[in-house]
């Protein structure tokens, strides 16, 4: 489970090439160079390195699951078997309503954050992770509001 992560080395052009892309992905790489100081194909080389090293996963549109339908959040604690931890993972990862799986230290397994479109489909989705087998118990937390929420790294 342990997955050694090199750290890529970023100067100053590469930080703020990302906040910018953070800020609006589709921002023009004129528009980038312009405000760097930096030629368009300087920009587009950057980028690519950045896609190429693994910094840039991807490019992606931010949209609002509550206008999408997704209208509840919840963030579930599992307890799973420890022998059949991995099974539990593999399960819990094929789960379109499961949208974030974190691994953690304490009386918890795994951190789960599930987005559904009702109570009834959330009491469902329950149901169907305590049926895994290996699962030993679960804890749900209904979200109540979102007070920050933000897909942006800060990069230091």
């Amino acid at each position: 489970m342990s997955e050694q992560v090199l750290e890529v080395k970023l100067d100053h052009i590469d930080r703020k090439i990302l906040e910018i892309l953070q800020d609006n992905a589709k921002t023009p790489y004129s528009q980038i160079a312009s405000q760097l100081g930096i030629s368009e194909a300087t920009v587009h080389l950057r980028i690519r390195k950045l896609v190429n090293a693994g910094v840039i996963k991807r490019f992606q549109a931010v949209v609002d699951p509550e206008k999408v339908g997704k209208k509840v959040t919840a963030i579930i604690a599992v307890i799973a078997v420890p022998q059949k931890y991995g099974q539990v993972l593999k399960q819990l990862e094929k789960m379109p309503e499961v949208y974030e799986i974190y691994d953690v230290t304490g009386e918890y397994s795994t951190i789960l954050k599930v987005r559904v479109k009702s109570k009834e489909d959330l009491a469902k989705l329950i149901d169907e992770i305590g049926g895994i087998d290996g699962v030993e118990s679960t804890k749900t937390m209904y979200v109540l509001r979102v007070i920050k929420e933000d897909t942006r790294i800060r990069i230091d």
